[in-house]
């Protein structure tokens, strides 16, 4: 990974079936002198505040290299992927964007700022394929397509302003598959490769691994193969 002996890895959302996998695959990996697991109720997306201080107890320990955000909401009390326009309702809608773009873009004010300047450091943030413009066919999931997209431009428009400051700094989103999870296995089809999240956090790292500057404000599947926006 190209990481320095003392770095810190930051796991947010480490509750969750990749979150948790990632952190024991970092953990099993032993490439980090730390591994930093963050999930509610010491930080919760949806609270400006909680992100701030998670950020500001994660600097007392030191400096962290690597950032994920393993975060994301496709269904819930109340919510649930639209079939068509008809669905749509405006409070399922917002709380979507609040975990899916907002909640990360506040991660990325407070943690990206405690990335080391002067080596490789990556933030990598779980987006999903449905949010791809590009990728739409099916149409559909109006909330999750757009809050994930909104997150995709979110990660793209920071990369631009690491680069100033962080040279060799990545951040990039990533989709990673279809996982054994409570948020996609209502969704999962027939047929659908299906894996679990210990296959998708080791797939992942493979490829976070093979990360260049040059990749910052990237988005890949979880083999690190370019997705479209």
């Amino acid at each position: 990974m190209g990481f320095q002996p003392n770095d810190m890895a930051v796991v947010i959302g480490a509750s969750g079936g990749i979150g948790g996998a990632m952190v024991a695959e970092l953990t099993r990996r032993r490439t980090f002198h730390q591994v930093i697991g963050l999930s509610r109720p010491d930080l919760d997306l949806t609270d400006h505040g909680s992100i701030a201080r998670a950020a500001a107890r994660v600097a007392h320990y030191g400096t962290p290299a690597f950032v994920l955000v393993a975060t994301g909401l496709l269904h819930g009390a109340g919510i649930t992927p639209e079939k068509t326009l008809r669905n749509l309702d405006p409070t399922a809608m917002a709380q979507s964007f609040a975990i899916n773009a907002i909640g990360p873009a506040l991660v990325l004010r407070h943690f990206l700022p405690l990335l080391p300047r002067d080596r490789r450091a990556v933030t990598a943030v779980l987006s999903a394929k449905v949010g791809s413009i590009g990728d739409n066919r099916l149409g559909g999931w109006y909330s999750y397509r757009a809050s994930k997209a909104a997150l995709n431009q979110i990660i793209r428009t920071a990369s631009v302003e690491l680069r100033r400051t962080h040279p060799r700094a990545i951040c990039a989103a990533f989709h990673p598959g279809t996982v054994e999870t409570g948020l996609s296995q209502p969704f999962a089809k027939t047929g659908l490769a299906v894996q679990s999240a210990s296959q998708a956090a080791r797939a992942l790292l493979d490829s976070i691994d093979r990360l260049e500057p040059q990749h910052s404000g990237g988005f890949f599947d979880r083999f690190g193969e370019p997705l479209p926006w």
